[in-house]
């Protein structure tokens, strides 16, 4: 799935998801891909990389990064031309990304993630029981906010599309991701105990 953002929405027209990838103007948008959709990700994954103006990949766009050194060397293109990116990978697929195993990623994920940043060139969250934020030229972070509600099934798709809707409000990948994987621990945090939490749920709270 690809998602577009940066415009207000009342300025979306309302055929925006059934138009072709070659129509969109994808220099004047923020784009979150991977979210769904499988491998036909691959698909548009070169363009996005190459043509979005703020971008951030999880889930099955990180899969296909991890399998195509050609879209690993667009990705780290995108810094020198001032194109923000943002990866959200889980341990696995921070393990598919340095061909390595989870075991090794959850044995030091301050180091995993600042290793993919300066391989990729780009933002990483590595998702995760404290969340690890890196980024060359940025002491790394770990996040304090969130708990175990968040391993609910769609909350890591929340968690992008967030990203995506920070970075299109200021085009700064590292504020993005920090300000998006805090806010959303904390709505984790501040969840009532008598609701159960869905991402769905997490979505609207965090609208």
């Amino acid at each position: 799935m690809v998602s577009l953002l940066g415009e207000a929405p009342h300025k979306l027209p309302a055929d925006l998801m059934r138009r072709s990838l070659a129509s969109l103007e994808l220099q004047q948008l923020t784009v979150v891909a991977g979210c769904g959709g499988g491998r036909a990700v691959a698909e548009p994954l070169g363009r996005l990389l190459q043509y979005s103006a703020r971008l951030v990949l999880d889930a099955d766009a990180l899969n296909r990064l991890a399998e195509d050194p050609w879209l690993q060397e667009l990705l780290r293109q995108r810094a020198t031309h001032q194109q923000p990116t943002v990866i959200t990978p889980h341990p696995l697929e921070a393990a598919r990304l340095l061909g390595t195993d989870t075991g090794q990623i959850q044995s030091n994920r301050l180091a995993a993630a600042t290793e993919i940043a300066a391989r990729l060139n780009c933002c990483v969250v590595l998702k995760g029981s404290g969340t690890v934020i890196a980024m060359n030229g940025h002491t790394p972070c770990i996040n304090t906010t969130g708990n175990g509600l968040l391993a609910t099934g769609g909350t890591g798709d929340v968690l992008a599309g967030l990203t995506g809707a920070r970075l299109a409000r200021h085009g700064d990948a590292w504020r993005a991701a920090c300000d998006a994987v805090w806010l959303h621990g904390q709505a984790a945090d501040q969840w009532p105990q008598e609701l159960a939490l869905t991402a769905s749920r997490l979505a609207h709270r965090l609208r």
